[in-house]
């Protein structure tokens, strides 16, 4: 059986947080008809509280590396490159993958971003359409994947892919650290598994540690979404404020100021609550401008964390 027909049995979806079928990217990058292609692999891993990618490369960079290679073969590629974050180290042979390591923050985990970034230019994000599986890397098709999701092909190819996937565990817990467990397997029950469920008064933020949204223990039953990071907080001892500080400086500084909603809107979010005086009419403005008005999905997911706090906890 060939790696597509593999890749669609297993159904598997890319795990940096898109959720979108790996077998359909890697046929749409095959079926273009530029002769030159490439592949890349996200290891940017530039949010708060996500480091999945990083244990993976400390730990098996050769199934990682194996993944590339598959997809290098699978299209014909002429390089592949791993875009590496700036304090990550691989400890390892990486073959003929080019290692771009001048990663860019929260929009390093943009795709198109990437690309503008390796070819020598500021990393902003493209329109799209045309996908990176038509017009990507010196517009030519290409297959762009995360760590994660390389690994999980060269599992898949190997026979050896059991439904699993990797979460980032942390925050108020006992035993923070990176866990690999069934993908269906609901928050409750990984935080039981790992021996983290807490016996306080908490809640838990799912996805990224800025941009994932908040959660109830009541909410728990369901699987982990996003880049698979679960991070949790004492609901007596956090201070809410320095929490939503701590996200807004983190989006005003690490957005690439390319939009004017989301360049505006963050440093607008960050003034207000770094004063501790909230207009929450005016916050409610920005979140549905930043909704509507962002030019790429970063933008769009910035007011997650803050409603979702805001409705449950605050």
């Amino acid at each position: 059986m060939d790696i597509l027909k593999k890749l669609k049995a297993s159904d598997l979806k890319g795990r940096g947080g898109g959720n979108f079928s790996v077998a359909l990217k890697w046929e749409l990058a095959k079926k273009a008809k530029n002769k030159e292609k490439y592949v890349i692999c996200n290891a940017s891993e530039g949010e708060p509280n996500v480091f999945k990618d990083k244990y993976i490369l400390d730990n098996y960079l050769s199934e990682v590396i194996n993944g590339i290679n598959i997809a290098v073969d699978f299209i014909k590629a002429k390089d592949s490159y791993i875009y590496l974050n700036k304090n990550y180290k691989l400890r390892g042979n990486t073959g003929k993958c080019i290692i771009f390591k001048k990663t860019s923050g929260y929009i390093g985990g943009e795709e198109t971003a990437i690309v503008e970034s390796i070819e020598g230019k500021r990393a902003e994000p493209r329109f799209k359409p045309p996908f990176l599986t038509d017009r990507g890397l010196f517009n030519c098709p290409t297959i762009m994947n995360n760590v994660e999701t390389f690994y999980y092909v060269s599992k898949i190819d190997k026979g050896q892919y059991n439904k699993t996937r990797f979460y980032s565990i942390n925050g108020d817990v006992l035993n923070e650290g990176v866990y690999e467990l069934p993908i269906n397997m609901s928050m409750f029950d990984v935080l039981k598994q790992t021996g983290n469920y807490p016996d306080f008064d908490f809640f838990v933020q799912v996805g990224g540690g800025a941009s994932g949204e908040i959660m109830l223990p009541q909410e728990l039953k369901k699987p982990a979404f996003g880049a698979g990071s679960i991070t949790i907080y004492n609901r007596e001892k956090t201070d809410i404020y320095a929490l939503m500080e701590k996200w807004a400086e983190f989006f005003h500084t690490g957005n690439c100021d390319k939009c004017a909603p989301c360049r505006e809107g963050a440093f607008r979010i960050y003034e207000m609550i770094k004063k501790r005086d909230i207009n929450y009419e005016v916050l409610d403005d920005i979140f549905l401008n930043l909704k509507k008005s962002s030019f790429c999905a970063l933008g769009k997911s910035i007011p997650i964390p803050f409603e979702s706090l805001i409705k449950k906890v605050k």
